[in-house]
């Protein structure tokens, strides 16, 4: 809803904090900083919009974002501010995922708010834009806006294209490749067709291609109202998401006219409206770690109860990977998740009267969507979904008593009870399952994983794949104190709480011990006596920590657990 100013009201400060270090004779060094950059002397006049950007070649999901961050710039001097743009770092989960590096990925989510609140903080910006391209640059994105509070739209950097290999119809991905790499192993691929799809598989620029993490956050943000309409689903490559990229820096300006902030926009009723889309979209485990560390920024009060909540009554309707059939790019060609929440709104299911950065509500938003085409296969009608609730199921139990999170489709069956093969790393893991030595029934355990332990709670994709390459996608189960990619499907529950390094029962789990995961029941349950839990839990012992100096020791010493959104300054909190 526009808010609107009548002659006895003052209209909002356009230059609330800029002012403060450009406007006086007193102020003079801080403006001559600036000529050599490129202000001009009317420039000081105006309000400055940071545009950050999370440009590097580290990855193709970011490696074309420096073009966006200078549309944005473009667009937001063209509508009377002056932009400056800055950076700040990214990481790559798929090059570093399996190694010790992935232990950095979540961390990064921290320095990158961190980063960019520094930036903005300092500096005096009166808003920005915030344009991420990958897992943990997008939430840490929005953990700044939503602490710093100012002015501010998000802008995805947008979906890679699939890539293919000469006569053969399959769209590939990366995770075609984590998978390659388990039929590989069990000797369903030669060398030559590892390689080809290898080489084939990331065709250019932009995050990964199914309804993974980077999708999966973008259209929650979108969702959420902190993006512009349609800018979770357009190509990297593409003039949509230029359009997205300089009509940024003018809706900023908008909303200092406007006097909306980003908490008025990401209210409890808006994070409600992300977990809507997010289990619509069959979205990412991830989503649910990275939501809840955003609520807790903005000051929203949300826990992991709430996606049973509302999962109970929002079906997924997107038959996309990695469960599903169809690539992020096919969902853009049909009209992206407009169509899709328009849909959602008039079942009663979201919010129209949720606030965006439009400076309009959802509902006016979507008035002007237009539906699905006719014969279309992506998204099913809610009259026929793929599943009638959430495929995010919170678990407890004996095993979690803190809470699980698991991605159950159906499509693997609504429980599982297996044999338990417990490891200390995911390594161990993964050397077990190339090795062909994970058999039909087992449960893999990966513990000592989690936000503290790991330190940095890795990423399960490549053992998840492995799995699944192997063909026993059906018949194997994962359970673990640390995370799973959006890539990830397959009887799985990550995010468990207690974890094994702060004493979790998952860190007394033994060999041979039988475990049950019930979807239905939502109940994680070692199916050994209290009375031997209480045996194991007497000669347990906390391992040391595995890193004692640096940014890891750091994270560990502050982050909270996966339930909390493993944030790192709850403690700080007064």
């Amino acid at each position: 809803m526009r808010k609107k100013f009548n002659n006895k009201q003052q209209r909002p400060n356009t230059r609330p904090h800029s002012a403060v270090m450009l406007d006086g004779p007193d102020r003079a060094p801080s403006r001559a900083m600036l000529y050599p950059t490129g202000f001009k002397t009317a420039d000081f006049g105006k309000p400055i919009i940071g545009v950050a950007s999370t440009w590097s070649n580290v990855t193709p999901c970011n490696m074309h974002i420096d073009e966006l961050a200078r549309l944005a710039e473009a667009g937001t001097n063209k509508a009377g501010g002056k932009a400056i743009v800055f950076n700040t770092i990214t990481i790559s989960d798929g090059i570093s995922m399996g190694t010790e590096g992935m232990k950095y990925s979540l961390v990064s989510r921290e320095v990158i708010a961190d980063s960019i609140e520094t930036v903005v903080g300092c500096e005096c910006m009166d808003g920005f834009v915030a344009i991420g391209g990958c897992d943990k640059n997008m939430p840490g994105c929005m953990i700044a806006i939503a602490r710093m509070n100012r002015p501010a739209v998000f802008v995805y950097g947008g979906t890679i294209l699939p890539g293919c290999i000469m006569g053969d119809s399959r769209k590939l991905d990366i995770v075609s490749v984590f998978e390659a790499v388990g039929a590989h192993a069990n000797a369903n691929l030669s060398d030559k067709g590892l390689e080809q799809i290898t080489a084939c598989a990331i065709p250019g620029p932009g995050s990964c291609g199914g309804m993974y993490t980077a999708n999966t956050m973008a259209s929650a943000i979108e969702a959420m109202g902190m993006s512009l309409p349609g800018s979770s689903a357009q190509a990297a490559i593409s003039s949509a998401k230029k359009k997205d990229c300089r009509e940024a820096g003018a809706s900023v300006l908008n909303l200092l006219k406007l006097g909306i902030k980003p908490r008025d926009i990401m209210t409890k009723k808006a994070f409600e409206n992300a977990i809507t889309v997010v289990i619509a979209l069959g979205g990412s485990t991830n989503a649910v770690l990275h939501l809840l560390a955003m609520a807790h920024a903005a000051g929203v009060n949300l826990n992991i109860d709430d996606f049973t909540r509302i999962g109970k009554k929002v079906p997924v309707l997107a038959d996309l990977k990695p469960s599903g059939k169809y690539l992020m790019s096919e969902l853009v060609a049909i009209g992206g998740i407009q169509p899709m929440m328009k849909t959602l709104l008039r079942a009663g299911l979201l919010h129209g009267d949720c606030l965006t950065v439009t400076g309009r509500t959802m509902a006016q938003n979507l008035a002007k969507a237009k539906l699905y085409r006719k014969g279309q296969k992506i998204v099913q009608p809610m009259s026929r979904p793929i599943k009638k609730d959430s495929h995010l199921v919170v678990m407890y139990g004996n095993l979690a008593p803190g809470g699980g999170v698991a991605k159950i489709t159906g499509k693997e069956g609504m429980s599982f009870t297996g044999t338990a093969k417990p490891f200390d790393s995911e390594e161990k893991a993964m050397k077990s399952i190339l090795e062909g030595r994970i058999k039909k029934g087992d449960v893999i355990v990966i513990r000592y994983e989690g936000p503290k332990g790991g330190p940095g709670m890795r990423e399960m994709l490549g053992p998840t794949a492995a799995i699944m390459g192997a063909g026993l996608g059906n018949d194997v189960a994962l359970v673990t104190d640390g995370r799973f990619s959006g890539g990830t499907h397959g009887f799985v529950v990550g995010h468990i709480t207690p974890e094994a390094y702060s004493g979790g029962a998952l860190a007394l789990v033994k060999r041979g011990d039988s475990i049950t995961i019930d979807a239905e029941l939502r109940q994680l349950v070692l199916n050994v006596s209290a009375k031997e839990l209480a045996k194991r839990r007497k000669a347990w012992r906390k391992p040391r920590p595995r890193y004692t100096k640096g940014v890891l020791a750091k994270y560990a010493s502050a982050v909270t657990s996966a339930s909390l959104g493993a944030v790192t300054d709850d403690h700080l909190e007064v």
